[in-house]
Formats: structure tokens, C-alpha cells, sequence
């Protein structure tokens, strides 16, 4: 125990529980936390040290949680320039911009999300396992641009990872395909793992192999040579969308690594200095794993989008199709 550990105090709510949940329900920590603290031996009840995630104890019996500062991240703060949408003490809704990458890996060890947060959060994050650093529960793309939720509590990341395990959260992207899908509307099914001809490609393989994928999309607009497609994400695989498009002969435009963007479409996208996928991660919704209560956030199509899709309008139809972004 150190002399700047936080105490927990108080009584086992009710008895019949194992350790872990009657504190995690008492105290606000993560079942995962607490396991991690008995480990540590900084969890006493009535005054004696215990370390049995299985202890049941009963109703009333007096326990103390030593909670110790969280330990500084590695990676480093830096004060980048973030788009909130939402925050508040549990976690944080950002509007990425392309170009941004999530979470610092090899060839990107600074300049993400992640160091961008640790600065904007500074002081308020209560450690994910035990870390100072918030809790990245689910990514999207470098150069896909949009809207993602970030946990600053323990609390909060084990509640939003439940959802995405069960696929309850609500996430709905934009995207601009090349030519018209047939049918306007369906559902793409398709496990995908890493592909074995390229490491740095996900592919579409054999159920049993990969992750079991499910992509619902439909048209909502027709374009010159492309259209304006609606995403809904039933599962959340690295490159689904892409892969998936890319999978009934409809790649997204600008994907430089999924498909091809169609000859006679390459000057505009070059005039317009388009260099990415043409993917907006639009909606997102889930339930606020600490107060319960349902959130549904929408972010306009950004600037670049928008240029393309205006270009790729039929004369008169802009005003109309600028109406769903």
C-alpha cells in the first residue's frame, strides 16, 4: 500500500455474490479491476487481506480498496487538434478527420488520436487497467474519416466493449462506390482474415477462418459511374466495408488498396486532389454504460466527400443528394 493509493471503503451490498461482482457494483471499478487488485493483495474485508475472486462474503461485512495512481501511458500527450462531440466524466465522442491514425503502432508512433487524447484528457482519465490512457474499444481507418467513442474509465470500456461484442451498437457509414450495386440493397455475409498473399490485405475467406462479418447496405443515391451508399455494420472487422464492396464488384472510390477507381473517374478524382477512400463513419449510437441512457450522435459528410459526390451529381439532382449527407 502506498501513501497516495485511493481508498474505497464501504459494505458488501449483498451477500450470495462473488467477490468481484459485490465490488465491482459497490465501488465503480470494472469486475476486471477489482480481480487485478485482489491479485495484488489491496482488497481487505473486516480488515484481512483477501485474494479469491470466488469469495462470496456476506451482506454488510466492511471492505477496503486500495486503488493505486494510475500508471503514466507510453505513449505521450501532444496537443492536437480534436472535434468532441460528447463528453463527459466516462467517456469521450470524437469526429475523426482523415488522416488521423487511432492508436500508435509501428510507422506511426506519435501523432494519432490516442496522443492526442492523453493531452485533451489530461487529469481526468481514472486508468484503464490501471493506465492513465483512454480506452480505445474500436478503430476506424487512416483515411477514413468520422465518428468513434472513447471510454476514460474502466467502467466505461468494459460497458461499450459488451455492446460491440453483442453488436448492439448503432454505426452507419457514407460511402461513394464505383458503379451502381445490383441489387440497390442487401447484406454482404463474409468471414475475413488477414490475407495470405498480402499481410498488409484482409480478404474474404472460408467460414472457420477468419471472423465471421455481416455488412447491410443500400443505395441512396445514383451517381455518374458511382453512388452514394449507406453502411450498416452488423459486425466490426479491420476493412469490412471495404472488403465487402470491394467482394459484389463495387469498390469504394479512391480505395488504393481494394479496388480500382474506374478510368474514365481518375481525372476528377486527381482535379479534386482526392486521395483516400471515399468512407464517412456518419452515425453512431449506443447505451452510456454508466447512466444507462441511449445516444445517438451524426456527423455531416465532410468537405472532400462532399466535393466528390456534388461532381459526381446528375445536373439538378446536387440539391437533392446534398440533402442525405
Amino acid at each position: 500500500m502506498g501513501a497516495d493509493d485511493t481508498i474505497i471503503s464501504g459494505t458488501v451490498p449483498a451477500g450470495g455474490q462473488r467477490i468481484d461482482k459485490a465490488l465491482a457494483d459497490a465501488s465503480g471499478l470494472s469486475r476486471e479491476r477489482i480481480k487485478a487488485l485482489l491479485g495484488e493483495g489491496r482488497i481487505s474485508l473486516s480488515g484481512h487481506p483477501v485474494h479469491q475472486a470466488s469469495l462470496k462474503p456476506a451482506a454488510g461485512t466492511p471492505f477496503a480498496i486500495a486503488v493505486p495512481p494510475a500508471a503514466p501511458a507510453e505513449a505521450v500527450a501532444q496537443d492536437i487538434p480534436l472535434a468532441i462531440v460528447y463528453e463527459d466524466d466516462a467517456l469521450v465522442v470524437v469526429d475523426k478527420p482523415a488522416g488521423l491514425v487511432v492508436h500508435p503502432a509501428a510507422g506511426n508512433l506519435d501523432g494519432t488520436l490516442v496522443n492526442a487524447l492523453l493531452h485533451h484528457c489530461s487529469g481526468q482519465l481514472s486508468g484503464i487497467g490501471g493506465v492513465a490512457r483512454p480506452g480505445i474499444v474500436h478503430r476506424i481507418d487512416k483515411d477514413t474519416s468520422g465518428l468513434l467513442v472513447v471510454a476514460k474509465t474502466d467502467v466505461a470500456h468494459e460497458g461499450l466493449a459488451k455492446q460491440f461484442a453483442d453488436h448492439s451498437i448503432v454505426r452507419a457509414y457514407k460511402c461513394v462506390t464505383a458503379g451502381l450495386p445490383v441489387p440497390v440493397a442487401g447484406t454482404v455475409r463474409g468471414a475475413i482474415a488477414r490475407s495470405s498473399h498480402d499481410r498488409k490485405k484482409m480478404a474474404l475467406v472460408e467460414d472457420g477462418r477468419g471472423k465471421h462479418a455481416v455488412t447491410h447496405y443500400r443505395t441512396l443515391a445514383s451517381l455518374d459511374g458511382a453512388a452514394l451508399v449507406e453502411c450498416r455494420l452488423e459486425t466490426g472487422r479491420t476493412h469490412q466495408i471495404r472488403v465487402h464492396l470491394a467482394s459484389i464488384g463495387h469498390p469504394l472510390l479512391g480505395d488504393p488498396v481494394y479496388g480500382r477507381t474506374p478510368s474514365r473517374l481518375r481525372p476528377l478524382l486527381q482535379r479534386l486532389g482526392f486521395q483516400r477512400q471515399a468512407l464517412h463513419a456518419a452515425e453512431l449510437g449506443f447505451i452510456h454504460p454508466v447512466t444507462g441512457a441511449a445516444h445517438l450522435f451524426a456527423s455531416p459528410t465532410p468537405v472532400d466527400m462532399r466535393e466528390l459526390i456534388v461532381e459526381l451529381c446528375a445536373e439538378g439532382h446536387d440539391a437533392k443528394v446534398l440533402a442525405m449527407l
